[in-house]
């Protein structure tokens, strides 16, 4: 009888409760900042990184990727305890060494423990995408698991989600998506210069600015009219915010107006993605359409 798994990174931005309440394994992204090292989510919460942040301004997070060794002590802990199958979801393969990280810890897990190559499946995906996107999916896979899916169907079902995301953010300060790269420096400058604030996409493993606002007061109708145009309709939609969650409550409040639908999640990010883009933000989380 088939024993699936699901392990991921905590960039999915799933909260403690929820992970443990379904069995999700999730393997820490270590953080460093303020003089500071921990593990996201495990040693720090979201809310005491937010507030650490706020404590050293000038200085931008640095976060490593998983190693194969972490992958492969995984891999073991689960073979070891009767899983038959292992569906591994990583953070964005354009942003992160993490999901090669976990192909080559699938080859020396093997090649280590060859007897395992009959008894143990191991599927690596790559999400495409960032925080909650690939963490609801996940829970979702997770139901479908304990209904009796099947590993092929389980994989099937996240990759259709991976193949469609869109996540629409905009983030109030640029220091953060300027040293990170996720937008060029003269960007960021004309940007603060001219009260100009970025509507970023985040799909298929690329980052593209998709339209600009200028003033906060325009942030919501415009995001909220990219969102409900660019979404497949009857789809699930979820926001996403950081330490403030104002302009998310309002972004949920008109699209479920114009959608007749509540958001399917509402979270907020987590030490990851606060690091490339900052701890200000509001995004919505779609399918995209004509996809």
């Amino acid at each position: 009888m088939s024993k699936i798994a699901i392990l991921t990174d905590s960039c999915c931005d799933l909260p403690r409760e929820t992970v443990e309440e379904l069995g999700i394994k999730v393997l820490p992204f270590e953080i460093s900042l303020g003089g500071e090292t921990f593990f996201e989510c495990f040693d720090k919460t979201t809310q005491e990184f937010y507030e650490l942040m706020e404590k050293n301004p000038n200085e931008i997070p640095k976060h490593s990727q998983i190693s194969p060794l972490r992958f492969i002590e995984a891999y073991k802990e689960l073979y070891e305890s009767g899983v038959t199958d292992i569906i591994s979801v990583s953070i964005n393969s354009q942003g992160s060494g993490t999901y090669n990280n976990s192909i080559i810890a699938r080859e020396d897990f093997f090649e280590a423990n060859p007897e395992a190559k009959d008894k143990l499946r191991i599927f690596n995906l790559d999400s495409k995408c960032y925080t909650i996107f690939y963490g609801y999916p996940i829970t979702e896979a997770v139901k479908k698991i304990r209904r009796g899916a099947s590993a092929e169907e389980i994989v099937a079902y996240l990759e259709d989600w991976f193949n469609v995301c869109g996540i629409y953010a905009v983030p109030y300060n640029l220091k953060y998506a300027k040293k990170s790269g996720r937008i060029s420096a003269a960007a960021a400058f004309a940007g603060e210069l001219l009260g100009l604030k970025p509507i970023i996409l985040f799909a298929d493993g690329t980052t593209t600015t998709v339209d600009k606002i200028r003033g906060e007061k325009n942030i919501v109708p415009k995001l909220v009219e990219i969102a409900e145009k660019n979404m497949t309709p009857q789809s699930p939609y979820i926001i996403v915010h950081g330490r403030d969650n104002t302009l998310g409550k309002e972004v949920e409040k008109e699209l479920a107006k114009r959608t007749g639908r509540k958001a399917e999640m509402y979270s907020n990010i987590g030490g990851v993605v606060s690091s490339n883009i900052g701890p200000d933000i509001v995004a919505v989380l779609i399918r995209r359409k004509n996809k």
